[in-house]
């Protein structure tokens, strides 16, 4: 990939958001060396942000490595922590991938199932801007959260 312009600006609102602080911290578990302890907000979700020009320089087909599936699951685990921070049970993500970057990601709470996405394309895994993946956090949050409202048994179980 060419070197591009920073995609992520400091004082992106966004970044104050809960949303943003939970992804950061998921990002911060899954690095075991310790290298963003010492970066700013901005640059450790810069990856997640994939414009049209990104996306160009990515093959069609191709497969996601360790570095891209663990974005992948640090989003949806992100989306899991806002879960139980909204209803106070646990939510479980489950991801399900073949090595080709297809598959399902899945949120349990209780015996329920609040959330069913397919994935394809994982290698390519990213938004235009952070808005847009905040927007789509909050979409499935909201879902999530009117599911288990809907069938608060069932998700207590």
């Amino acid at each position: 990939m060419s070197e591009a312009v920073a995609e992520v600006l400091e004082d992106d609102p966004v970044l104050e958001t809960d949303f943003a602080k939970e992804m950061v911290r998921q990002m911060r578990a899954v690095d075991t060396y310790g290298t963003y302890d010492n970066w700013p907000v901005g640059k450790i979700l810069e990856p997640f942000v994939l414009t049209k020009e990104k996306k160009r320089e990515i093959p069609v087909v191709g497969d996601p490595d360790e570095i891209t599936m663990s974005r992948v699951k640090a989003f949806y685990n992100a989306i899991s922590a806002m879960i139980e921070k909204e209803c106070g049970l646990m939510a479980v993500p489950m991801l399900n991938l073949t090595h080709e970057g297809f598959g399902r990601a899945l949120i349990t709470v209780g015996k329920l199932v609040v959330m069913d996405k397919t994935l394809r394309d994982v290698h390519r895994f990213g938004y235009p801007t952070l808005s847009k993946m905040k927007d789509e956090a909050d979409k499935l949050l909201s879902v999530a959260l009117e599911i288990i409202g809907q069938h608060p048994k069932v998700a207590g179980m």
